[in-house]
């Protein structure tokens, strides 16, 4: 029997493998080979093995480093990844700011009064292009409609008299509203498909591509983006009017859109590849037949659909949807119009007041009949500017960055689990479904007060929110936006989690507070300090539903305003009266502190100091 020989399989290097060959040849092989010296043919022969094994080695090593993420290095397989982990990198990053947009309109007289007369109001059409007046390379892109006719909380138009007749009365009023806009230069592509293939791609060639704005076929249709195409419904914005919805039209100032979910069998996703271009992949539904012929609808079971095929005893495999339409239809006999964003980067960074430029955009007259000389006079008052500079502009991500995001992505999958996941995904509500300012998450059966007459469910969770107006003050969310958010949060909620949707409650407060100051120090100053530290502190973005104040932590903020010695007195007084714009319900202030802490009700609640610049009271005392 042949001897068995002692092999190692732990080398990983060159000078590893070649230490345990010449090892191995002079165990087992001492008389058939003795010359290991440097210029030796034998020698060579061990380092070219050894080579061999060293690159072998290292791919071996590189091919299973690359599966994790935690390892890869090559952009290829982090993109991969991180599309696998539910993370979408960026090649680049727009910047934005707030555009003001101003136009004059005539007066006109009506019911006695002068007024502007808004048949001459513009309808900027969405998608405006704006120009920088300092750099011709770069544009700003305006995704929603401008309307001057319509002012609502969320959109106000801001009118002013621009100037007067020798009546003094107004004979030109200026108009204005605002728009987010992000950086981007719109372009287009076309792609003409003609037979129908599964899971058919095109390629983008741009390498600075912010966004996808739209796919339309040469039918009209318009194509969806889905996070993965198994995803059959989008959120779809639909404006708050009677029209669409009588009993929340009510609301449309806070809350502008209704959210809706629609089912879109045209459908597509997107992907970068390593040399920063985009790739889009649409469905493979090829067949003609509908899906009901196919994969039983159980809707439809028993009713015999005309030219159905009866497959009612057949073993289906739930998750073969290769010939169905569930992955979404492929594009066939029709050219796709594909729009995209390029630009961002660190130089969309403009200044202030540099974007001035309509480069492009429909603009259109709401009246009809209009006197020519006005109408020209109007349009060419048509101006644009940007009281902010735009930020946010920079590069796309890393790979560090792709490795460090997609990991962070992964534990959400999209889902709400926890009481905090349900918190954040709430706060992530988009503005346009109105504005959703604070919200606070409980098991039924943790709350301290129950309504005898409802009933409870300790599955259940409750979800208390509160809204703001424009002026940011709080306010109790309406109808409207929470029919949005339960639509918004039945996308990602698990299974057998029940949802309640509550009201937070609102206690105003105001403060009293005597101060003993240090010598020398301007009595007027000191105290405007304390003041403006104080709405710092009590600043209701920074301010949570049942957080409590912590008395002496407001103390010591006073105390560390320059020029403070001492604070003699500190007192929280309860504002309660709608007349006065407070909340209706008033509060047990000194009830509710214990131990120099001011408790928040045992119903779900949250401190506000409404309007801190008169609630905020101090004075200066000398002992």
């Amino acid at each position: 029997m042949a001897e068995s020989k002692q092999i190692q399989y732990l080398n990983k290097d060159f000078d590893g493998f070649k230490q345990k060959l010449l090892e191995f040849a002079q165990v087992y092989y001492p008389d058939t080979y003795n010359d290991f010296s440097d210029t030796s043919a034998g020698l060579m022969l061990i380092e070219m093995a050894a080579y061999v094994g060293d690159v072998l080695s290292y791919y071996g090593d590189n091919q299973v480093q690359e599966n994790f993420l935690e390892f890869a290095k090559q952009r290829d397989n982090l993109l991969s990844l991180a599309y696998t982990h539910g993370y979408f990198p960026q090649v680049t990053t727009a910047a934005t700011t707030g555009v003001d947009i101003f136009q004059l309109v005539p007066s006109t007289t009506a019911y006695g009064s002068v007024r502007p007369d808004y048949n001459y109001a513009m309808i900027l059409a969405n998608g405006a292009q704006i120009q920088s007046s300092n750099d011709s390379s770069v544009f700003f892109y305006i995704e929603d409609q401008v309307n001057f006719t319509t002012s609502g909380s969320f959109d106000p138009t801001a009118v002013s008299v621009y100037s007067v007749d020798g009546s003094n009365n107004p004979n030109f009023y200026l108009l204005k509203k605002t728009a987010q806009a992000s950086a981007g230069t719109l372009k287009s592509a076309e792609f003409t498909f003609t037979t129908p293939e599964k899971f058919a791609t095109i390629q983008i060639q741009d390498t600075n591509i912010i966004e996808i704005v739209s796919i339309t076929d040469s039918d009209g249709n318009r194509w969806y983006e889905v996070p993965y195409l198994a995803q059959e419904t989008i959120f779809d914005p639909v404006t708050n009017t009677a029209a669409n919805d009588p009993t929340l039209a009510q609301y449309n100032e806070t809350t502008p859109y209704l959210l809706k979910t629609k089912k879109v069998p045209r459908r597509w996703v997107k992907r970068f590849k390593s040399d920063n271009t985009l790739e889009i992949q649409f469905g493979p539904g090829v067949s003609s037949n509908p899906d009901e012929i196919i994969t039983p609808n159980s809707d439809n079971i028993g009713l015999g659909l005309p030219y159905g095929t009866d497959k009612l005893t057949t073993a289906w495999d739930p998750a073969n949807f290769t010939y169905t339409k569930t992955y979404g239809v492929a594009p066939s006999n029709t050219t796709l119009t594909v729009q995209y964003l390029v630009g961002g980067g660190a130089e969309s960074n403009v200044s202030v007041q540099s974007l001035t430029i309509l480069s492009s955009g429909s603009v259109s007259f709401f009246g009809s009949g209009l006197d020519s000389t006005l109408q020209e006079t109007v349009s060419g008052s048509l101006a644009f500017s940007n009281a902010e500079a735009a930020t946010g502009g920079g590069d796309g991500d890393t790979n560090e960055d792709i490795r460090r995001k997609s990991i962070a992505q992964y534990p959400t999958q999209l889902r709400t689990v926890t009481k905090d996941d349900y918190a954040i995904r709430a706060l992530s509500l988009p503005s346009k479904y109105g504005k959703m300012s604070k919200v606070y998450v409980t098991q039924e059966n943790q709350e301290a007060i129950k309504n005898s007459e409802e009933l409870y469910d300790t599955n259940t969770l409750s979800l208390y929110v509160l809204s703001q107006n424009n002026v940011n003050d709080l306010i109790v969310a309406d109808p409207a936006l929470k029919e949005n958010l339960r639509i918004f949060l039945a996308e990602y909620r698990m299974l057998t989690d029940a949802i309640r949707i509550k009201d937070a409650f609102i206690i105003n407060i105001g403060i009293n507070f005597d101060v003993i100051l240090l010598p020398n120090f301007n009595t007027q100053t000191v105290l405007n300090a304390c003041i403006n530290a104080l709405k710092d502190y009590f600043d209701i973005d920074k301010w949570q539903i049942n957080q409590p104040i912590l008395i002496n932590n407001v103390r010591n903020v006073i105390d560390n305003v320059d020029g403070v010695q001492t604070v003699k007195k500190l007192e929280f007084i309860n504002k309660v009266g709608e007349s006065d714009g407070y909340s209706k319900l008033a509060y047990d202030i000194k009830g509710a502190t214990i131990n120099e802490i001011l408790y928040p009700s045992l119903d779900p609640s949250v401190f506000e100091i409404k309007y801190p610049d008169t609630d905020i009271q101090g004075r200066v005392v000398t002992n």
